[in-house]
Parts: C-alpha cells; sequence; structure tokens
C-alpha cells in the first residue's frame, strides 16, 4: 500500500469537501461581518454617551454685573407677585379648612363614643335596636270558619292557621294534578302534612266533588290517564287494550272485575273517571 492510497477519495467523497469547505467559509464570512456590525454600533454609543454629556456641561455665563443685578431685581418683583397671588388665592381654602375644623367628623364622632363608657343595658339596647325587615302579616281566620278546599286559592289558604305560602302552594298543585278534592282526607296525601298537621287542619276545610274535573275514559290517551296520581302505568295500559277489543267502556263493571284493579281503586276512581 503506498501514501498515494491515503490521498485518493472517490468522486462523492470530493464534491462532499467541497460543499463542506464552502460552507465553512461562508460561515466565517458571516462572523466577520457580525463582529464589524457590533463594533460599529458599540462606537456609535460611545459618541451618542460623550456627545450628551458634552451638552449637559456647564457653561459660565459672559452676562455683565449690572445685567445681572437687573435679572435679579425683575426675578424678586416676579417672586413677590406671584406670592400674593398664591395668598389670596388660598383664602378661600383657608375659609373652608376653618369652617370644616368647626364641625367634627364621623371618625371623631365614633372615637369620642367609643371613649365613653356604656353601661350593660345601654349596649343591649345599641346591639338590639337594629333595623328588622318588615313582613306583611296575614290575617288568619277566626275559629269556627270553613274553607271550601276546591275553590281556595293560595292566598285564602294562607289565612287558614298552620298554613303557609309553602303548604298553600302543594295543596293547590295536589289538587290540579287530582282535578279537585272529593273529601277531605286527601290533605293527607299532600306531601309535609303528617298527623298532627293533617288533625290541626281537618276542622278548618270542607270539599264537594262537584267542582272535580273528571277524565273521559274513552277519549283520552293512554299518557294523559297515567299522569292521574290514583291511576299506574298498568291500569292506563288495561284500559286502552280494553278500549281496542270492545271500542268503548261502558261503565265501572269493566274494570272491576280486572287484576289491575282494586277495590280501594274503585273508591278513589269513581269520582275522576267519566264513561260517557
Amino acid at each position: 500500500m503506498s501514501w498515494r492510497d491515503f490521498l485518493y477519495f472517490s468522486k462523492g467523497e470530493r464534491s462532499g469537501l467541497i460543499v463542506l469547505l464552502c460552507l465553512m467559509t461562508i460561515a466565517g464570512i458571516l462572523l466577520i461581518l457580525n463582529n464589524k456590525q457590533t463594533s460599529v454600533i458599540d462606537t456609535e454609543i460611545k459618541n451618542t454617551s460623550t456627545g450628551n454629556v458634552r451638552e449637559q456641561s456647564y457653561e459660565p455665563s459672559t452676562q455683565q454685573p449690572s445685567q445681572v443685578n437687573n435679572l435679579n431685581e425683575n426675578e424678586k418683583s416676579k417672586s413677590t407677585n406671584i406670592s400674593k397671588q398664591s395668598s389670596s388665592s388660598d383664602k378661600p381654602k383657608n375659609r373652608k379648612t376653618e369652617s370644616e375644623s368647626i364641625v367634627p367628623s364621623s371618625t371623631d364622632l365614633k372615637s369620642s363614643s367609643e371613649n365613653k363608657k356604656e353601661s350593660v343595658s345601654e349596649r343591649v339596647q345599641r346591639l338590639t335596636s337594629f333595623s328588622q325587615p318588615s313582613y306583611s302579616r296575614v290575617e288568619k281566620f277566626k275559629e269556627g270558619t270553613v274553607v271550601e278546599l276546591n275553590t281556595a286559592d293560595t292566598t285564602i289558604l294562607k289565612k287558614v292557621p298552620g298554613i303557609g305560602s309553602a303548604f298553600a302552594k302543594r295543596i293547590v298543585g295536589y289538587r290540579t294534578l287530582l282535578g279537585g278534592y272529593y273529601s277531605v282526607t286527601q290533605l293527607s296525601e299532600v306531601y309535609g302534612i303528617d298527623e298532627e298537621k293533617y288533625n290541626a287542619l281537618v276542622p278548618w276545610f270542607r270539599a264537594d266533588p262537584s267542582y272535580i274535573s273528571q277524565l273521559e275514559v274513552n277519549s283520552l290517551p293512554q299518557d294523559s290517564l297515567r299522569r292521574h296520581p290514583y291511576i299506574n302505568y298498568n291500569q292506563a295500559k288495561i284500559i286502552s287494550q280494553i278500549r281496542k277489543q270492545k271500542g268503548k267502556i261502558s261503565g265501572w263493571e269493566n274494570l272491576q272485575l280486572l287484576n289491575e284493579f282494586a277495590d280501594e281503586d274503585k273508591v278513589r276512581l269513581q269520582h275522576y273517571l267519566s264513561f260517557e
């Protein structure tokens, strides 16, 4: 193997070396240019800083002593005029401050009131004398008053002792779902009315079943029947099936023999179902 073998490069290797040399030369040129630009900028900054310092340097005045004295006298006269104007403008401000100093501020009143010792009764009166929100009182019915349960609105119901706005809304809402009350005993089904509450409310009410709005069994769809509190899903479904088979339900005798309807269902639903 001769020394020429070490210096031999193929065509691809020679082209690669040429590309590398070109890149290196370009990089060197760019570095030189950047260094020149930074040096130029630094010199400009130094020149501007030195120029500002020179401009700000103090130059002695070349005025004569007589001119200086005249200038001093003019400045004195100007200062006296300015002081007079400022004193005249400050007069009303001083008056305001004097009038304001006569009236004590709220902080002074608080500090003086805190410094005073108060007795226990005075403190209790101060702490409990806050303004309470005024609520309009609802006049309650006298004993012996009887309210019709199917026609009374919330304002009338709130006049019954023991009934507020919440219970009045619940009673009216349940009445809307039922279509009306056929008995006062249905108040026990209203949410929140327990046995004690129910016993206290019974003497104040009566229920007239003639105000009940009945359900048309032969015309209403299954979903509408299901919305009634006394009719469940199976009952509404069997009613729709019987209508499809027979075309029309003549009366309660077509329903009472079915397993879906118990005796207690007949007692409750006979007031709400219409077979016309």
